[in-house]
């Protein structure tokens, strides 16, 4: 039994599949995607950016492949970069070759709109000939006519039948190492297709509210929609959809999964809002705070508050807490209880040392834990 069960999420259980070195599916963490926006087919802007969305902590980065320029350079993208890359495939049967012979790690696809019977089956072939997974990517913005006209509108069952029957082909070539998605940029319609595919398949899915708007705009539809299928268990992999810098899409992905306790990356900030009963001003604090601790992607717990209402109530639960106190004089509590006051110093710098040297002590047990059981195997 669970300590706390109002926190437990049951997971849906779906099959596991492979992008490159990041396992999806099954008991996997979710991972976090991103896409690339610069021209593919520009090598050092390309590897540029996906270089900066994995320090940002990204598990799969995504390129659009729309010519053969951009395929031709996926092979040189692909050798200077560690994270896996998936290659954004749409109608041309041949980019979906030349991408999975040039070292993608994945091809997104649509099997209905690359062409006949047979030029799906030679995709197929190149994608098991190199290892390589397929994501079918079902949006709502682009349904097959047939399933508008039948259905009048974009719909959870429309969206649920396309990808099936994508599926389906993908089956009947004996290739099941894919996951699927479905896609819309209304977080309702996304959500309710989602539940309806969990319901029909085991495979992986991968989340996302498509074209969701800016960075504030976005990311609040982004975290109602994906947050809210995260909660019932659905979902194996998620992008963030922002029109924003790819690395914000990372950090919005993170930061859900970690208001939901599903995966950790870096510090989680519990702040208050601040008001009159403040004695340190909280916002720019905690604004400064978050810049000077940017570089930590240890998992651990802060809390700043403002005052001594909520202040050691929260930092009780948290590894290091910052109460407010009169005079200038505050208090600094480790691992819930008093350790120190802070009068009259910096209180960011003060906060986040001591973030700092509790993120060497945590990795240092993990190394010590990690060469223990190295040992103990060897024995």
């Amino acid at each position: 039994m669970s300590v706390r069960p109002y926190r437990d999420i049951q997971r849906r259980k779906s099959r596991q599949i492979r992008v490159g070195s990041v396992l999806v599916g099954g008991d996997a963490p979710i991972s976090v995607q991103t896409m690339t926006n610069t021209l593919t087919s520009d090598i050092a802007a390309t590897v540029a950016q996906v270089k900066a969305a994995e320090a940002a902590g990204a598990d799969i980065v995504r390129v659009s492949c729309p010519d053969e320029d951009s395929t031709a350079a996926l092979k040189e993208i692909v050798k200077q970069v560690t994270v896996p890359i998936v290659a954004d495939i749409h109608f041309h049967y041949k980019r979906g070759i030349e991408a999975a012979e040039a070292g993608a790690a994945c091809l997104r696809i649509n099997p209905g709109n690359i062409g006949s019977a047979e030029r799906v089956r030679e995709v197929v072939k190149a994608a098991k000939d190199h290892g390589c997974s397929m994501r079918i990517g079902v949006n709502a913005g682009s349904l097959e006519r047939e399933l508008l006209e039948r259905y009048g509108e974009p719909c959870p069952e429309a969206m649920v039948e396309s990808a099936l029957t994508h599926a389906k082909i993908l089956e009947d070539h004996d290739f099941r190492e894919f996951k699927i998605s479905v896609k819309a940029s209304d977080p309702f319609l996304a959500v309710a297709a989602y539940q309806g595919l969990a319901d029909a398949c085991d495979y992986p899915l991968h989340l996302g509210i498509t074209e969701a708007g800016g960075l504030r705009t976005g990311t609040v539809k982004s975290s109602i929609g994906l947050g809210s299928l995260l909660w019932a268990g659905i979902g194996d992999t998620i992008r963030v959809s922002l029109s924003a810098d790819p690395v914000e899409e990372v950090k919005v992905g993170f930061d859900i999964l970690k208001s939901l306790n599903l995966r950790h990356r870096g510090v989680n900030l519990i702040s208050c809002p601040s008001c009159a009963r403040q004695n340190f001003d909280v916002i720019k604090t905690v604004e400064a705070l978050e810049k000077r601790i940017a570089h930590i992607t240890t998992p651990m717990s802060v809390s700043i508050i403002g005052c001594v209402v909520n202040g050691p109530g929260e930092a009780r639960e948290t590894d290091i807490g910052f109460t407010g106190g009169g005079n200038d004089t505050h208090m600094v509590y480790l691992a819930g209880q008093q350790h120190h006051r802070l009068k009259n110093q910096d209180i960011v710098e003060h906060m986040a040392e001591l973030i700092e040297k509790k993120a060497a002590e945590i990795e240092a047990a993990k190394a010590a834990e990690k060469a223990k059981t190295s040992a103990a195997a060897a024995e």
